[in-house]
């Protein structure tokens, strides 16, 4: 998993981090030292964002909050982007995709935590699909005003990372240098078509 510098309570997974059921949340938690028991979200590409106060499901979002020491929360990614954000006494997490990134689900996310009181201090953007890889048609493409890229292959795409990274101005942000795609070791689901998910966790240390 990778650990982006200066957070507390934040990993990244890849491919052999991919595994939903109760057997590889115990595998990850053992590995990071946190809780078993994760709060989880009916990923559904929105704009979406839930407080939780506990462990589970946490109903139909992408993008979850808490202020609860030890609670760890979970996104799960094959292409989309996990986000961090972390305060001073709460963590963030965002499942973004492009449907996600253009409804504004990281700046939702963002503007929640605010509104709980929380001081915001960093964010992180774990792998996901990059410009290299995103072909899109005009219709995604408008979506991401000055965000347009090209592909490898020489078609038009989209910079979505680039997108999520400017919802989160004015914040340290780390970036994963890392596409899903055409990088080693990650689900896609646009090259595999492949139900497999890459799982990111965040949470606030005890």
């Amino acid at each position: 998993m990778i650990r982006p510098p200066a957070f507390r309570g934040a990993a990244f997974g890849d491919a052999g981090d991919d595994t939903e059921d109760e057997s590889g949340r115990v595998s990850i938690s053992n590995r990071l030292g946190i809780s078993v028991n994760w709060g989880r979200l009916r990923q559904v590409h929105g704009r979406g964002v839930v407080r939780a106060r506990g462990a589970g499901v946490l109903g139909e979002a992408d993008a979850a909050f808490t202020t609860e020491v030890g609670l760890p929360l979970a996104v799960y990614t094959a292409d989309c982007f996990p986000v961090i954000i972390e305060g001073a006494g709460g963590i963030g997490i965002a499942h973004a995709g492009w449907r996600g990134a253009a409804a504004g689900v990281v700046a939702g996310l963002r503007t929640a935590m605010v509104e709980a009181g929380i001081d915001l201090l960093r964010a992180a953007v774990g792998p996901g699909i990059g410009p290299c890889c995103f072909e899109v048609g005009p219709d995604v493409a408008q979506r991401f005003p000055g965000c347009k890229a090209i592909t490898t292959w020489g078609t038009v795409a989209v910079d979505l990372r680039a997108a999520i990274v400017a919802d989160l101005a004015h914040l340290e942000v780390w970036v994963a240098d890392a596409c899903t795609m055409c990088g080693d070791g990650y689900h896609s689901f646009r090259r595999d078509r492949t139900s497999d998910r890459q799982a990111t966790v965040a949470w606030l240390p005890v």
